[in-house]
């Protein structure tokens, strides 16, 4: 009862402090009308940060993790208007462009986290399992939901019922990579065969796109751009990481012989930087890179210890920037999707496919003290990538406004409850591990 009205009260703060004034502003003059070009900016950092941290509060004390609470918070204020029937409006500045810009620093600096976090040599102990993982979770998913658009939906044809299959390939590592982190469970077998998959998984998807894209522009797929693709990601991933093994020390031999304050977290984003910046120009995500640099300076030893470890010095940007992530996530999500039955229908088959294609995920672990259970259900989370799969089929034409809410539901009961089942299947098996 106590939670309850707890709840009840943080909500109704928050929305004093989020609509009285961004409403008025885009019903009267479509924006907030300050001299200084930050304030609104300000307004809705205002609002995202005090919605993640009121719902990281409020669910960690029903023993959820806070990123759940941030996502719940997220859908609260980006339909406070339809929650409210109409009393209060909607926000529109915390989805500003500056904002999403923040959102993104923030999953690169998550990803960035972990890999600082991980051991690159302890990953390689579980690469074969994080492999054949990565492969079933791709292939077994797009079998399915291939198959099962086309039961419900036979009349939207071949095209679109390839690209559903499609969008169900992808795996969101931001959201079990946050919940891994929360439990501080990122040294486990789970969570590196996990986080190793989730790479592969963007490579496979990535080439994925581009052969289903391919079929449906010409219905036919060029096997030059297929092997272009795969060599060029492949060939970032590995090559980044042996050269990064090569630089990273020299980097961080160098920055301890300089006096100038504040010079090892600086040269840690500049590294940072330059590895998302170049998986970008290869074609792959920004996260890649950004994970991929965290694995590099995991070793690094600085001569200098009158600094703290760099996973220290990113702390305070990771509570503050990461959880604006996840909280835009959870705005970007549309309830009025949930209206219509046949959007329903068609969102519940696919999402049942999703989860299951990804329990087959177990299949693939190799390590004996290893979870397959927990394992299977960190790959449950499609997240935004998933999201941008659909974006490419509604480029494209081959997913329709209905389809894509379909999609869009999809993505987010996936995202909503991975956080809790991944949590429960780790304490299930630490009580395993206690009880033997």
């Amino acid at each position: 009862m106590k939670v309850t009205k707890k709840f009840l009260f943080l909500i109704f703060i928050l929305v004093l402090v989020s609509d009285p004034f961004v409403s008025y502003a885009s019903s009267e003059v479509g924006h907030i009308d300050h001299s200084d070009p930050i304030a609104p900016v300000m307004l809705g950092l205002i609002i995202i940060l005090l919605a993640a941290k009121i719902g990281g509060e409020l669910f960690e004390k029903m023993n959820q993790p806070a990123v759940l609470g941030e996502l719940v918070f997220g859908i609260i204020i980006g339909n406070i208007a339809l929650l409210s029937g109409g009393v209060f409006l909607s926000t529109p500045l915390v989805e500003a462009e500056t904002i999403d810009i923040m959102a993104r620093l923030g999953v690169m600096i998550l990803l960035f986290q972990v890999g600082l976090e991980s051991n690159i040599k302890e990953m390689m102990k579980v690469g074969i399992s994080s492999f054949i993982v990565a492969i079933i979770g791709v292939v077994v998913p797009m079998i399915l939901g291939y198959f099962v658009a086309s039961w419900i939906i036979p009349e939207a044809g071949f095209n679109t019922h390839l690209f559903i299959g499609a969008t169900l390939t992808a795996t969101s590592v931001g959201i079990t990579a946050r919940v891994l982190k929360d439990l501080n469970k990122l040294a486990t077998a789970e969570a590196k065969i996990i986080l190793g998959a989730a790479v592969i998984d963007d490579v496979l998807g990535l080439i994925i796109l581009s052969i289903v894209s391919g079929i449906v522009i010409s219905g036919t797929v060029s096997t030059t751009s297929i092997a272009t693709i795969s060599f060029t990601s492949i060939a970032f991933l590995f090559g980044s990481i042996l050269i990064g093994l090569k630089a990273a020390p020299l980097i961080g031999k160098q920055v301890s012989k300089m006096k100038v304050e504040g010079m090892k977290i600086v040269s840690a984003f500049l590294f940072l930087f330059t590895m998302a910046y170049m998986a970008d120009i290869m074609g792959l995500a920004t996260i890649v890179g950004a994970f991929a640099a965290g694995l590099v300076l995991d070793d690094v030893s600085f001569v200098n210890k009158k600094e703290h470890h760099i996973e220290v010095l990113v702390k305070p940007l990771y509570c503050i920037f990461v959880p604006i992530f996840f909280v835009l996530m959870g705005i970007q999500v549309k309830l009025d999707v949930f209206l219509d039955p046949k959007i329903i229908i068609i969102a519940l088959g696919i999402t049942a496919v999703s989860i299951i294609g990804k329990q087959a995920c177990g299949l693939g672990v190799r390590c004996a003290n290893a979870s397959k259970l927990v394992v299977g259900i960190g790959m449950i989370s499609r997240g935004e990538v998933g999201l941008i799969f659909a974006g490419v089929g509604r480029e494209l034409g081959v997913i329709d406004d209905s389809l894509f809410g379909a999609i869009v539901i999809m993505v987010i009961l996936t995202t909503l409850v991975t956080p809790p089942l991944l949590k429960w299947s780790l304490l299930r098996k630490d009580k395993m591990t206690e009880s033997i």
